[in-house]
């Protein structure tokens, strides 16, 4: 049975199933979700707790033993396994199989998860899992955008707090889609508000600028045309003593992908076709960004961004005149599709 993270809790006030798959990319909801079924756990009498991590060495003879073994301790026990990678392998599918057909008595069985996108979803493993009567698959989704202050204001509702909607889209502005960010800074609000009316003043005056300046985040504010942002980004980075060879290595690596794959299309291959020939291959979630960047520019372009590198490392390296960090600036307005006065 599916739910999503919405439907978990009324869910958890009747009888618990025997497995629960929590599967999402966002820490902080994921750790919720997980949180919530353990505390329900717990006070439906599961009261001792096993946690395995199935990384590619584990031995998964563990789970068969855990669910074989009689509690020491406890009547019910709460069985926890980690797959950070989200692909347990052949012995790890088969060992959930196994689980899934017979779960043990008295056992609670959490298995926490990355996403698992509509393929993984149908490897038989997760099948097992998806389709099993007795488990529930959790899938979580992220709070986008534009539902980022809806999601804040009830973050505050529920620690009893009530703010404008100026501050709501402050703190939403300066977390940048760090949920996990904007539940600690509620949290410090919440501390530090003691009646105080929560308006865009009272969050300037508390709240740290939490904005993740890192440099995914910069490469894909340029993929997306967003320039402003990016500047923003690199200003964020050069801020933090982040090195520009770095962030020279990095865009050059993302410059040869652009570059190999509008070369590809250019001759005739879909893009689906080149993401998935590219190696490694393209992720889901990096597509768009990909696809807006090659509507925009050309293979020659992306090679004439890669020469443009070329020079800032020079810069860097005190073997050409000019600033590096301007000539980043540059580059980065250049890639997300701005036009310069030069250039006109």
């Amino acid at each position: 049975m599916k739910l999503n993270s919405a439907q978990l809790g009324k869910h958890l006030q009747g009888k618990l199933a025997a497995v629960y798959a929590v599967s999402g990319d966002d820490p902080l909801l994921c750790q919720e979700a997980a949180d919530t079924i353990r505390s329900s756990a717990r006070s439906q009498g599961f009261s001792e707790r096993q946690v395995f991590h199935c990384d590619a060495s584990f031995d998964w003879s563990l789970l068969y033993e855990a669910g074989a073994s009689l509690s020491l301790f406890a009547e019910q026990r709460l069985i926890e396994l980690r797959i950070p990678g989200g692909k347990p392998g052949d012995k790890g599918s088969s060992a959930l199989i196994d689980y899934l057909a017979r779960p043990a008595e008295d056992t609670l069985l959490l298995i926490s998860l990355p996403k698992l996108d509509g393929s993984a979803q149908k490897t038989k493993w997760a099948k097992a899992l998806i389709d099993n009567a007795d488990a529930v698959f959790v899938q979580i989704w992220p709070v986008e955008t534009a539902q980022l202050p809806h999601w804040i204001s009830q973050r505050l509702a529920q620690t009893g707090l009530s703010a404008s909607q100026d501050a709501v889209e402050l703190i939403a502005d300066r977390v940048e889609g760090n949920l996990l960010a904007a539940a600690q800074e509620i949290e410090k609000i919440k501390l530090l508000a003691d009646g105080t009316p929560i308006d865009a003043d009272y969050v300037l005056a508390c709240v740290a600028d939490s904005a993740r300046f890192d440099v995914f985040g910069l490469i894909e504010a340029c993929l997306n045309g967003d320039a402003v942002h990016a500047l923003r980004m690199l200003d964020g980075l050069r801020g933090e003593g982040v090195e520009p060879l770095f962030l020279c290595a990095m865009l050059a690596r993302e410059l040869r992908l652009l570059s190999g794959l509008a070369l590809q299309i250019s001759q005739g291959t879909t893009p689906d076709r080149a993401f998935a020939a590219a190696r490694p291959p393209v992720w889901d979630k990096r597509k768009p960004p990909l696809h807006k960047a090659l509507q925009r520019h050309s293979a020659g372009r992306f090679n004439h961004f890669l020469l443009e590198l070329q020079q800032v490392d020079a810069q860097v390296k005190g073997q050409a005149a000019g600033d590096p960090w301007s000539s980043l600036a540059r580059l980065c307005l250049q890639l997300a599709g701005q036009r310069l006065l030069l250039e006109a």
